[in-house]
C-alpha cells in the first residue's frame, strides 16, 4: 500500500467499513509509515473535536464564495 491509497480510504477505515484484508494492509502500512500514522491520529483528533458540534448549513453568501474559489482553482489547475 502507498500513502495515497491510505488517504483515499481513511474515512472508511476509521468508520470500520473496510474489509478485513484491506484493514490488514492499512495496519501493515501504518507500522512502517510515520507520516500516515500521524495523519490517522490527526483525523481521529479532528473527529473527536468536532463530534459534538451542531450542524449549521452555510448561508448562500458563504456557499457562493466557496463555489467561486473552487471554480477559480479548477480553472487554474485544469
Amino acid at each position: 500500500m502507498i500513502c495515497a491509497d491510505l488517504v483515499e480510504r481513511v474515512t472508511d477505515y476509521l468508520e470500520g467499513l473496510v474489509g478485513a484484508e484491506e484493514a490488514q494492509r492499512i495496519n501493515a502500512h501504518l507500522t512502517i509509515c510515520d507520516d500516515c500514522t500521524a495523519y490517522i491520529l490527526q483525523m481521529r483528533l479532528a473527529i473527536r473535536a468536532t463530534a459534538d458540534l451542531a450542524h449549521v448549513a452555510p448561508g448562500s453568501t458563504v456557499e457562493d464564495s466557496l463555489l467561486k474559489i473552487y471554480r477559480e482553482w479548477l480553472r487554474t489547475t485544469g
